[in-house]
């Protein structure tokens, strides 16, 4: 909602009532214990937001030499697009990572995840272990992932395991680039 319409596919409303609609029932399956339909609504609506996001970039980058959109509007939407980008991935990790946040929760160590988050690596026997003897990630851990990835363009304190996730990255950090790129090479146009 917070890209011109241009920077649309579609109309305005569109994306948000797909969002609206699947939603709910992620949020009822959720409730009701259902975790595999939930997890799965989860993944859709996480895709959905992801493919819009990317036709954004597209238009975005479409619209740049047709400098049809005034540099305010510029930066806002590569703003935006950036936080989104960062969110969404954020989304993805947690949701794939050793199967999804049920699947984390019911087994009794993170072990096999696709990041080696530092807790992971820590003696037994540390005082943060003892705090916390069953660490699991969280999404606040994939949001940090994700934010790092998107600002230093690479993993940082949690090396990436499984392939799927290097892919993952991958896709991110070059979203995150071209925004950085465009965001420059626009900057220095008005200049």
């Amino acid at each position: 909602m917070a890209l011109p319409a241009s920077l649309v596919a579609g109309p305005r409303w569109a994306l948000l009532a797909m969002i609206v609609v699947l939603i709910v029932p992620t949020v009822i399956s959720h409730r009701s214990g259902r975790h595999s339909m939930n997890h799965w609504l989860g993944m859709t609506v996480t895709a959905v937001v992801t493919l819009a996001m990317i036709i954004s970039l597209i238009l975005l980058v479409a619209a740049l030499p047709a400098h049809k959109e005034a540099p305010s509007e510029l930066l806002r939407s590569a703003v935006s697009l950036w936080v989104t980008n960062v969110l969404v991935f954020a989304l993805w990790y947690w949701r794939l990572d050793a199967g999804g946040p049920n699947k984390r929760d019911l087994s009794a160590s993170h072990a096999n995840g696709a990041f080696l988050f530092p807790q992971m690596t820590m003696e037994k026997s540390s005082p943060a272990q003892d705090e916390h003897p069953r660490w699991s990630p969280n999404f606040f851990d994939y949001l940090f992932v994700a934010f790092n990835t998107s600002t230093a363009l690479s993993p940082t304190d949690a090396p990436v395991m499984a392939r799927w996730a290097k892919l993952l990255m991958m896709v991110q950090a070059t979203i995150s680039l071209a925004v950085i790129v465009l965001l420059a090479a626009r900057a220095v146009n008005i200049l």
